[in-house]
């Protein structure tokens, strides 16, 4: 049961890793001129000659380049990317010349190099010179969508339920997918795209949360941490369409269709009995509780009834004067600073969260130095992140998950260091340092996911996920302008993401230890994990209410092979 869940869940990921990468291609910026009105009799770059201006982009090398044509009636135009000049004198058709010249806007419109794409959004909408700053917000205003999103929608997955999210964001991503490739302007585009980016990311966020709370502990650790390889192999197939399909508006709806299997499916996915406990929805959690018992073929599934007297037990023993712990209690983001200890955990796993994200894109930026075939390289990029996932994986089980975090984080740290002091000619080695780079921050930005949901307690868990999700997509709106910095140092970047990576690194030690304990309930029991997490280490917390829901966990893989 907890297999056919997982993997129906985890499918939607795909489409998630689809649209946050597919402006990648989307809005790529071709080689441009100015447009001119008359027919083309001539085109001359440098030394070339051409008949048409379209054979010209072969030899186009710089954005200081410019074009000479000659029309039909004689005259004798220089086209640049931004303006355009006519020669007062037209003679013989020549590269250089100094005489006079009278400069115009490109009111004409502008030329474009299709050889690669046909169509993108820059060229249907000529977002370009005055206009480029419209394409460089193309990415920035998803991402904000995508923060937004992760709030929003984490904190309705624990007021409404993880089912009826996972709905509705399904449904939305296919919906506003394929909107996007019928928007008639940039600022219907912008809009759609910001609606689209909501719901992949309240998705994603929810969808980690779900499987979690579903899947036991032995399986724990891998199920959470392959919804990230399912997410890159949607990296995967943008470069995959990308190559195949050069038309953007076609482009979105190919990649919008990888949605509609789980769409006409996702409706079978049932509550889980986490959330439905901690509502104190107890008949329906039985209900769940005995179809995951049918499918595994277990005789004897555990009653909600002896769960519900020990949690009962545990509110009257364990019940403290400063925090109100009622499971009718609405909880929002405050309650993640409820006390000393769940306020400085919070405090880090954000900074983690927001490291992770700057350094990924920082490195993911710096990739494209790469060269040769771009479609290629992001196929690379995307396959790059599986590997990390099972070092990850192998590491959380045997060692533990801030045992590895911590090593990951200062290692990255170090490869930045390190890439300072490597040769600008060394090409290749700068390469290979900045995929080990992105490698090891890979491992702690896939961690994060499942060492934050084993943190928080039921009650704020999707809203945990949602907030560190949050302060992820700030990471990913920074990296951009992080880049930019290039300008003022060419290491800034990587200096800026090893310092953030250092200090992640020594604030996670701070952290409890998650591996093999049972899921809190409450936030008294995630306080306890943190103040008993030396002398608890290895143990179950006894008489929590947490221990007691374990066993939905662990009844139902009863029948699942242990095999690893």
């Amino acid at each position: 049961f907890q297999a056919c869940v997982y993997f129906a869940s985890v499918f939607q990921a795909m489409s998630c890793g689809i649209h946050y990468l597919a402006s990648v291609f989307m809005a790529v910026t071709p080689n441009f001129v100015c447009g001119i009105s008359g027919n083309v009799s001539g085109a001359l770059f440098y030394n070339s000659s051409e008949s048409s201006i379209e054979d010209i982009w072969t030899l186009w090398t710089s954005t200081e380049n410019y074009i000479v044509v000659q029309l039909e009636n004689g005259d004798i135009w220089e086209l640049n990317q931004c303006s355009r000049s006519k020669r007062e004198v037209s003679l013989d058709l020549a590269y250089e010349y100094n005489g006079n010249k009278s400069v115009f806007s490109c009111s004409d419109g502008f030329l474009y190099d299709d050889t690669k794409w046909k169509s993108t959004v820059v060229t249907q909408w000529d977002l370009v010179c005055d206009r480029e700053w419209f394409a460089k917000l193309i990415q920035p205003t998803f991402m904000l969508g995508v923060l937004i999103g992760a709030v929003i929608f984490g904190d309705i997955a624990d007021r409404l339920g993880r089912q009826r999210v996972i709905w509705f964001t399904s449904a939305g991503q296919f919906v506003f997918g394929i909107a996007v490739a019928f928007t008639f302007d940039y600022y219907s585009f912008v809009i759609v795209r910001f609606l689209l980016a909501m719901v992949s990311s309240g998705y994603l966020v929810v969808a980690f949360v779900y499987v979690t709370e579903f899947v036991g502990i032995k399986a724990r650790t891998w199920a959470s941490m392959h919804v990230h390889a399912f997410f890159a192999i949607g990296i995967m197939i943008v470069a995959l369409v990308g190559f195949l399909v050069r038309t953007w508006w076609v482009y979105q709806i190919f990649l919008s269709i990888a949605t509609l299997p789980f769409v006409l499916c996702c409706w079978m996915l049932p509550e889980t009995p986490f959330w439905l406990l901690s509502e104190e929805r107890y008949e329906d959690a039985q209900k769940v509780i005995n179809i995951m018992a049918r499918w595994n073929k277990v005789s004897t599934p555990c009653k909600v009834s002896e769960l519900c007297s020990v949690q009962q037990d545990d509110t009257v023993s364990g019940r403290t004067g400063d925090n109100d712990t009622s499971s009718g209690k609405k909880h929002n983001i405050l309650d993640l600073f409820c006390n000393w200890h769940i306020a400085t955990r919070t405090i880090t796993v954000w900074l983690i969260w927001f490291t992770g994200s700057l350094g990924y894109y920082v490195f993911s930026l710096s990739s494209v130095s790469l060269g040769g075939n771009e479609y290629l390289n992001l196929f690379l990029i995307g396959a790059v992140e599986l590997p990390c996932y099972v070092i990850a994986c192998i590491g959380m089980d045997k060692l533990g998950r801030r045992n590895t975090l911590i090593p990951f984080l200062i290692l990255s740290a170090l490869i930045c260091v390190l890439i300072m002091f490597i040769p600008q000619d060394f090409n290749i080695l700068i390469i290979l340092a900045n995929m080990a780079g992105k490698f090891s921050i890979g491992v702690a930005f896939g961690l994060i996911y499942l060492y934050t949901a084993e943190l928080y307690p039921t009650v704020v868990r999707s809203l945990a996920v949602g907030s560190g999700s949050m302060m992820c997509r700030v990471g990913s709106v920074v990296a951009p302008f992080c880049v930019y910095l290039r300008s003022v140092w060419i290491f800034m970047p990587l200096l800026l993401v090893g310092i953030m990576a250092l200090l992640s690194g020594i604030l996670t030690i701070m952290l409890p230890e998650t591996l093999g304990k049972p899921l809190t309930n409450t936030l008294e029991e995630a306080t306890e994990m943190g103040r008993n997490k030396k002398s608890s280490s290895g143990k179950t917390p006894p008489e929590h209410s947490g221990a007691a829901l374990e066993k939905i966990e662990m009844f139902g893989q009863e029948t699942v092979s242990t095999e690893k």
